[in-house]
């Protein structure tokens, strides 16, 4: 009897699994479960282009479900997955059905935190994750004058920027001195504080939410200098958390479930894809988890191979892009501390490629109006590049000189 592999998720994580697993050559039945009733869908779109009506819901749609019957692969949406145990091998859904699996794929992705003030409850306020908050969101902002965003992460700048671009007015609150700080540092971050500035968003920075006031929905926030603003809406841009079921059993979780470097769980037969698993990258020795599109895409495509018999060190450069005004930020690199930041060009502008160093050796880089400089700026993160800094940092001398 051919063997059963459950896919819990139907993201983009699963959707790269959905596209490679037959093409891997596994023969058995392949199931997945979706708590939305939607098929796998493109989510960077939802605080961009989605947000300001360039792309409509078909556009963001991987493939259509025929795809999935041509592969034989039983798409099971609207229905989520409320349980797993591991000892029995079966998953139990909503409507308290269970189904049994030989090898399972957890593909659960993340879910928002939520802003512990006191009025967060009230209507008006949105976090931004699925299609479903999207829909919703998009909704509000064209009744909607006065934007507040909670959080200068990358979905907070880029719902700020979407709302800008709306022409609303736009009022944006951040714990740190500069937006982007926690991924781009204090020296990047600060050219990009600069971008929204100049587009008119009114930057709170240094300063956090304490209450949001209002009778039947938000009318204002209140932050912890006693500055009230007031708003008709506010989207909650403050990280996320890996998103689980209910587990019985003994399964390795720690910031997400941790997994070796063929995407293996501490239970055998069980694999994790995407923004939920934590892996071990022999490059850069250490366990990381990525919460980028590109990740959840080729992960998912390596964790098919795995099942189909064929498991690989999965052993990517993470890539990141973010579409903020006329603005790409692209960003390769792993996930470490840094201790060195050497930029080439212009921050002001802002036209630079910025390289992450740690130890004298590179970790990262963020790219911004280079495109040339894209792929050297990839090539010398792959290799953990040690390279002469005033070289790095001259905009005359080509990278590509300096892959030795």
């Amino acid at each position: 009897m051919a063997e059963t592999c459950i896919v819990v998720g139907a993201g983009v994580a699963a959707y790269g699994f959905a596209n490679a697993i037959r093409e891997a050559g596994y023969q058995g039945r392949v199931v997945l479960f979706g708590a939305e009733s939607v098929a796998p869908y493109e989510r960077p779109p939802l605080s961009k282009q989605f947000l300001t009506g360039k792309k409509d819901e078909d556009a963001l749609l991987f493939q259509p479900v025929s795809f999935y019957e041509e592969r034989s692969i039983e798409l099971c949406l609207g229905t989520p997955v409320e349980e797993i145990d591991l000892q029995r091998r079966v998953v139990r859904t909503g409507d308290g059905s269970e189904h049994g699996f030989d090898q399972l794929v957890l593909a659960t992705g993340a879910r928002p935190n939520r802003l512990p003030v006191p009025g967060a409850e009230l209507a008006g306020i949105f976090t931004l994750r699925s299609l479903a908050d999207a829909r919703a969101l998009r909704a509000a902002l064209a009744a909607a004058e006065r934007v507040f965003v909670v959080g200068g992460g990358f979905i907070g700048c880029e719902v700020a920027a979407s709302a800008r671009l709306l022409g609303k007015q736009v009022a944006l609150v951040e714990t740190l001195p500069v937006l982007l700080g926690r991924v781009l540092g204090p020296e990047i971050g600060a050219a990009i504080t600069r971008v929204h500035e100049r587009q008119g968003v009114a930057l709170y920075l240094g300063r956090r939410v304490v209450g949001i006031e209002g009778q039947e929905r938000v009318e204002r926030v209140v932050l912890d200098d006693g500055t009230a603003l007031p708003c008709d809406l506010v989207v909650v841009g403050i990280g996320v958390q890996p998103a689980l079921p209910a587990i019985v059993g003994e399964l390795r979780i720690d910031d997400g479930v941790v997994v070796d470097a063929t995407c293996a769980a501490s239970v055998p037969g069980v694999w994790a894809a995407g923004d939920v698993a934590r892996w071990w990258h022999p490059r850069v020795e250490r366990f990381i988890r990525v919460e980028h599109y590109d990740n959840a895409l080729e992960q998912g495509a390596a964790v098919a191979k795995a099942v189909a018999g064929q498991p690989e060190p999965y052993v990517p450069v993470p890539s990141f892009w973010s579409d903020q005004y006329d603005l790409t930020i692209q960003q390769y690199g792993y996930p470490v501390e840094w201790d060195e930041v050497v930029v080439r060009g212009d921050l002001d502008q802002p036209a630079f490629t910025a390289f992450y160093l740690k130890e004298g050796r590179i970790y990262g880089a963020v790219i911004v109006r280079r495109p040339r400089e894209m792929r050297p700026a990839r090539r010398l993160v792959e290799a953990l590049a040690q390279v002469d800094r005033s070289l790095l940092a001259d905009p005359n001398v080509d990278l590509r000189q300096l892959m030795s």
